[in-house]
């Protein structure tokens, strides 16, 4: 039994979700205490200075599609608390000779811009980024339920079949419309075309027309920030530099909330859990692993088509073949000559990011799980391909392989940033088939990371979830506790 003294909540983590969990029981009136590893809070949201002094680098998210989309965000208020900057563009796809496909946030714009393949983007993605809140509510909770929205469930599940298949450039005429999609699929590790690797990428294209991509002003970490404010201005505590070994080193509580893969949860409790449950989650399966790679410049990426400088986020990789292909031969265990990647600039938005005149670029590109392959001459020659010169600028490079990027954070098994293979099977069950899939069952014992419902994505939505089913179950909340700011 706790004792006399216990907290309420102690959550372990605190990565955004971890976070989201602790504020929100914090909010709750709750005694809640955060552990976390690092020096410094945030999980895959810290920024750092990887390269050079006065160089700032995010460690894993850059770019915050669902900061205006996320249940959780919105009702925090997120965008009251951090400063943001929203491109005109939400996304680019650069093709050879100085071709390139562009995602503004104005529909019409992208559409025109796209010539014969405007009125099938229009009919594709218009219909869902009109309805860019239902979608966030129906992607942004378990899909084992029956949705809020069906007519829009029915939509996009039937959009995602269509662009998840073979059959998946039917609709289009030109590469442009092709390969901007890809790029976008391509956020995931799945082979392409896959079901789950669309539904991902209708999500994030739905909202790059809606509210866009926005990009928070001094890095991540000013994410992270607003939020261990809140928590610490209601009660809650922060404990940095403190790897849980055991639960028998952490003082009693009353819930323990796991912002940790559910492979380091299962380990953690597995006295406190019944045989079913740990076989069950045996099974829950991670992905293929990202190499990370950052620059320091002297300048902008010279791309060959100016209209890149629209955008922070720029997809790499060429036509949809090529990028398909490129997914396919990571998913079967190998490294490709023409990798997919995934970069930005934010100090194209950002002037804190870097000195006067000097910029920061982001990278990662898709490798097989534990990967301890050095891929930054392999980014360099991507992004040469489509920014002749841009091998000139770069003053320094850091770079972290899969393996790095698991040590960095255990979350990331094998280098895995979406802490579970984000499939089909692995969304609709995770990490296992329930109405409440955050409520392990031991007696207080909640998952909150992203491997949980509803998976990957800087939204918070996971540790809200569980901080909710947390209050209900244990603490015979009724009602959620208000997020706003005061």
């Amino acid at each position: 039994m706790p004792s006399i003294d216990a907290l309420d909540a102690i959550v372990i983590g605190s990565g955004p979700n971890g976070l989201a969990a602790a504020l929100t029981l914090a909010r709750a009136g709750l005694s809640v205490r955060v552990y976390e590893r690092n020096a410094t809070p945030g999980g895959g949201m810290r920024t750092d200075e990887l390269t050079l002094p006065g160089f700032l680098h995010d460690q894993c998210s850059a770019v915050h599609p669902l900061a205006f989309a996320s249940g959780f965000f919105r009702r925090f208020e997120l965008d009251k608390r951090v400063r943001f900057v929203t491109p005109t563009a939400s996304y680019a796809h650069p093709l050879d000779g100085g071709r390139a496909a562009v995602a503004y946030l104005d529909l019409e714009r992208t559409a025109d811009a796209l010539g014969v393949d405007g009125p099938a983007w229009r009919a594709i993605i218009g219909p869902l980024a009109r309805e860019a809140d239902a979608v966030a509510q129906f992607t942004g909770s378990q899909l084992f339920q029956v949705p809020r929205h069906p007519l829009v469930a029915a939509r996009f599940g039937l959009t995602a079949i269509a662009q998840g298949g073979p059959w998946w450039n039917i609709p289009f005429r030109t590469e442009e419309a092709r390969a901007m999609l890809t790029g976008v699929f391509a956020h995931t590790t799945l082979p392409l075309p896959s079901v789950a690797g669309a539904a991902a990428g209708l999500t994030l294209a739905s909202y790059a027309h809606a509210r866009g991509w926005p990009v928070p002003i001094g890095g991540s970490q000013s994410i992270v920030t607003a939020m261990v404010d809140d928590l610490v201005a209601h009660g809650g505590e922060l404990v940095t530099g403190v790897d849980v070994q055991s639960l028998a080193d952490l003082p009693d509580a009353r819930v323990l909330v796991f912002d940790t893969h559910v492979e380091a949860a299962a380990r953690l409790a597995q006295d406190r859990l019944p045989a079913s449950y740990l076989r069950r989650v045996s099974r829950f399966r991670s992905g293929n692993g990202v190499c990370k790679v950052d620059f320091a410049l002297s300048g902008p990426v010279p791309w060959a088509n100016p209209e890149l400088n629209e955008t922070a986020t720029v997809h790499l990789g060429g036509t949809r073949s090529e990028v398909a292909r490129a997914e396919t031969t990571v998913a079967s265990g190998r490294e490709s000559d023409d990798p997919y990647v995934l970069v930005s600039q934010p100090s194209l938005f950002d002037g804190s990011r870097a000195p006067a005149g000097k910029h920061v670029l982001w990278a990662y590109t898709h490798v097989p799980a534990g990967s301890r392959d050095d891929r930054t001459e392999a980014v360099i020659r991507q992004i040469e391909r489509f920014a002749p010169g841009f091998r000139d600028l770069i003053l320094a490079t850091a770079v972290k392989t899969a393996v790095d990027m698991e040590a960095y954070n255990p979350n990331y098994s094998g280098g895995d940033i979406s802490t579970g293979l984000p499939s089909f099977s692995q969304l609709i069950a995770r990490p296992v088939a329930s109405p409440d899939p955050w409520r392990m069952p031991g007696q207080g014992l909640y998952l909150a990371s992203a491997s949980a419902a509803p998976g990957p994505g800087v939204h918070g939505l996971g540790g809200y979830y569980a901080a909710r089913s947390a209050l209900r179950h244990d603490f015979g909340f009724r009602s959620m506790p208000s997020l706003a700011p005061a």
